[in-house]
């Protein structure tokens, strides 16, 4: 049976760990804000690329830019964004066991797999795997920016064009609130294969400058803006998932502490009772 300063020193301990707990909640909660705050800015440009793309992008335009040519699928990519720190409740969890179904469902119907990761919980969860990671990203978690979109976008795009696979795929988070998140699977690569949207019909434009030299710009524009926003959706749910975390192992470590204290009452008041019965027994030894 645990002695009452055992108990007394489990209290201690719980109640410094609630106390570093609700301070990790409370920053969680200052750089989910900020981070809502980009995203909620980002989403409507990101939509409107994206409509753009869907009207202008038609069939059989494949020779215009090499973003939009088709080629027979051998390999597929599949970049899957992590955090690169922990204490985020199933944050990376759900998002690696989407990424390793998508995985197998391309295995299975034939194609090589590759993979990309953004984040160290990504990795070292690939790291020992019977899968080939071409390519990590770390140190993005709190710090996303689009330099970093940018880099990661043109590493993804040359890889595409020189052929070294055939089809892009990303795994990620996206925000739908504080305590929900909705895992995406979105093709990013060929272009050309974005479908179009049941009420759009294909429309004749008249490009100005021409039509390659705008998809020179428009076509990588809109990758980079996809990788942000897949950034930027994976950042903002996983402050919200950390948040929820610590808030949840905040109250927790509070009922803990309660029922430590109902133990500790119980222990100190047999304690006194014997006492009082030794010398009880004591005075009676005494009288006889």
């Amino acid at each position: 049976m645990a002695t009452l300063r055992d108990i007394k020193r489990r209290i201690n301990s719980i109640k410094s760990t609630a106390k570093i707990t609700r301070a990790m909640k409370m920053v969680s909660a200052a750089k989910l804000r900020k981070a809502q705050e980009r995203m909620f800015a980002l989403r409507p440009y990101a939509e409107k690329i994206d409509e753009l793309l869907h009207s202008l992008v038609q069939p059989g335009e494949q020779d215009v830019h090499p973003l939009l040519q088709i080629r027979p699928r051998k390999t597929v990519e599949v970049v899957i964004i992590t955090s690169d720190k922990g204490l985020c409740g199933a944050f990376n969890a759900n998002v690696l066991k989407a990424g390793v179904k998508l995985i197998n469902q391309l295995r299975s119907e034939g194609f090589e797999v590759t993979i990309s990761t953004v984040g160290r919980k990504g990795r070292d969860y690939f790291k020992h795997r019977d899968v080939k990671m071409r390519k990590n990203w770390t140190g993005l978690s709190g710090k996303v920016s689009y330099s970093s979109a940018q880099e990661m976008a043109r590493e993804l795009m040359d890889s595409y064009i020189n052929e070294t696979f055939d089809e892009l795929y990303l795994v990620y988070n996206e925000f739908k609130s504080v305590v929900a998140q909705e895992i995406v699977e979105k093709k990013l690569l060929p272009i050309a294969e974005i479908e179009q949207k049941e009420e759009e019909v294909y429309r004749d434009f008249m490009f100005e400058p021409s039509e390659g030299e705008i998809f020179n710009v428009l076509l990588p524009k809109s990758i980079e803006i996809l990788v942000y926003r897949a950034l930027i959706e994976s950042a903002a749910s996983e402050e919200a998932a950390r948040m929820t975390a610590m808030e949840n192992a905040t109250k927790n470590a509070e009922d803990m502490i309660d029922r430590l204290t109902l133990e500790f009452n119980k222990a100190r008041q047999a304690s006194i009772t014997k006492e009082l019965m030794d010398i009880v027994g004591g005075a009676e030894a005494i009288k006889e």
